[in-house]
């Protein structure tokens, strides 16, 4: 099951992961959330040296750095 974090407003979003490609060629893997589970790409938990944290405006939920 994929990590889940309810925000403020009371949705809730789950986290996922992909790797991309950048205009390099280099692979960079990013985190994301999604109101719904994807097939592939989601967490089961916060990848260590990260925390939740949560946009005041708009109450999205973000991945910072501890």
């Amino acid at each position: 099951m994929a990590f889940s974090h309810t925000n403020s407003k009371g949705q809730t979003y789950f986290l996922h992961t992909k790797e991309v490609t950048l205009r390099g060629g280099r692979l960079q893997r990013i985190f994301y959330f999604a109101r719904e589970v994807k097939p592939q790409g989601g967490l089961d938990a916060v990848p260590e040296g990260y925390e939740v944290v949560e946009n005041n405006k708009t109450g999205l939920p973000m991945l910072k750095r501890a």
